[in-house]
C-alpha cells in the first residue's frame, strides 16, 4: 500500500516536472545596486529552474550589477525610470512567457522553493503564488521594524479588501500570464507589492501562499527599503486603491465623518434656537450647513463612482479571462 502511495507521489512529481519543461518560464529580477548578491541569485535560480530564462532589469545601478548579472548568465536589460514599480511595469510589458517568477536581487529568498511554487500555480490553476517570509532561515533576517510594518499594512489591506495574504509585501512571487498581462502597474516604488495584492483581491483571482525560508543579505549588500518613508508611501497607496476600487466605502466613511462634524457644530445652534428662537452664531450655523452639504456631496460621489467602478471591474475581468489559463491543456 505504501509502495503504491510512494509510486503515485513520484508520478505526480514527474508529471509536474514534465509540465514545467513544456512551459516557458521567465525569472524576473528587478535590481538596483546589487553587485554583491546578483550573481548568486542568477546562479541559484538557474539551478532551481534550469529551463527558465533569467532576466535582470537594472534600474540605474551605480555599481557593477549589470556586469555581474551578465557574467552569471542572465539576460540584462535596463529601465531608466527610477523605482521598483517602473521596473515591474517594464518587465511585465516586455517579457512573454507562460509562467513568471519575480524575485528581488538581494539573495534573501530561497531559490529551491521556486519549482514547488511553479508546480502549485500550474496544478491548482492559480494566478499568483506568494512566497511568504514567515519562515526565516536566519535570526534577524526579517528586521523587527519591517516585520511590524508588514503585519500592520497586511492587516489593513485584509480589513479593506479581503483576508487572503499573510505576507502582502513579499518580493518573491510566481504569476500566471493572465495575471501579468492584466495588471495595470501604476505604482512607482516599493508600493507595487500592495498593488499586486489588491489587483488579485479586486478580481477575486485564485491565489495561494507558500512558506519559504528567508535569509539575511550577503556581506556588502544593503537594503534600499526605508522603513518610515516607504511605509508611509505604501499606506497612501492603500488609501488611493481604496478610493479607486471601493469608492462607496471610501466616500461613505468621509460622509460619516463630515456629517458627525456638522452635527457637532450645529447642535448647540439648534438647541439655542429652540430655547430662545434666536440664532446668535450665524458663522457657526453657516459652517455646519456647509459641512453637511459637503457630506452629502461625498455620499453622492461615492454612489456615482461605485457604479463606474463596477463597470470598469467587469471590463477588467473580461480582459483577464481572454488571456487563458496557465495550464497548457486549458489554452
Amino acid at each position: 500500500m505504501l509502495d503504491k502511495a510512494h509510486a503515485a507521489g513520484q508520478a505526480e512529481v514527474a508529471a509536474a516536472s514534465s509540465g514545467r519543461s513544456c512551459m516557458k518560464i521567465a525569472v524576473l529580477i528587478p535590481c538596483y545596486n546589487e553587485e554583491a548578491s546578483i550573481a548568486q541569485v542568477v546562479r541559484d535560480f538557474s539551478a532551481a529552474l534550469p529551463k527558465a530564462t533569467i532576466y535582470v532589469y537594472d534600474n540605474n545601478s551605480q555599481d557593477g550589477t549589470a556586469k555581474a548579472a551578465r557574467a552569471a548568465g542572465a539576460t540584462v536589460r535596463r529601465e531608466p525610470l527610477q523605482g521598483k514599480g517602473h521596473v515591474v511595469r517594464r518587465m511585465f510589458s516586455d517579457i512573454e512567457a507562460d509562467v513568471y517568477v519575480m524575485v528581488d536581487g538581494d539573495a534573501t529568498y530561497h531559490a529551491p522553493s521556486a519549482p514547488a511554487m511553479v508546480d502549485k500555480l500550474v496544478e491548482d490553476n492559480l494566478d499568483m503564488v506568494v512566497g511568504t517570509r514567515l519562515q526565516t532561515g536566519e535570526g534577524g533576517a526579517f528586521r523587527s521594524g519591517h516585520y511590524l510594518g508588514n503585519r500592520i499594512l497586511t492587516g489593513f489591506v485584509a480589513w479593506l479588501f479581503g483576508n487572503r495574504f499573510r505576507d502582502m509585501l513579499s518580493g518573491y512571487r510566481v504569476f500566471s500570464r493572465r495575471f501579468v498581462k492584466s495588471f495595470p502597474a501604476l505604482s512607482v516604488g516599493f508600493e507595487t507589492e500592495t498593488e499586486l495584492a489588491v489587483h488579485a483581491l479586486g478580481l477575486a483571482m485564485p491565489v495561494a501562499e507558500v512558506e519559504t525560508p528567508y535569509f539575511s543579505r550577503p556581506e556588502g549588500s544593503s537594503s534600499k527599503l526605508r522603513t518610515y518613508r516607504d511605509g508611509w508611501r505604501i499606506l497612501v497607496t492603500i488609501l488611493e486603491l481604496l478610493k479607486r476600487e471601493r469608492p462607496l466605502f471610501f466616500f461613505g466613511w468621509l460622509f460619516a465623518g463630515l456629517g458627525a462634524l456638522s452635527l457637532a457644530l450645529g447642535a448647540p445652534v439648534v438647541v439655542t434656537f429652540l430655547e430662545t428662537g434666536l440664532v446668535p452664531r450665524f458663522p457657526t450655523a453657516i459652517l455646519a450647513t456647509g459641512v453637511m452639504i459637503l457630506a452629502f456631496l461625498s455620499l453622492t460621489a461615492g454612489f456615482i463612482l461605485d457604479t463606474v467602478t463596477h463597470g470598469r471591474r467587469e471590463n477588467k475581468r473580461l480582459h483577464y479571462l481572454t488571456l487563458g489559463s496557465c495550464r497548457p491543456q486549458d489554452r
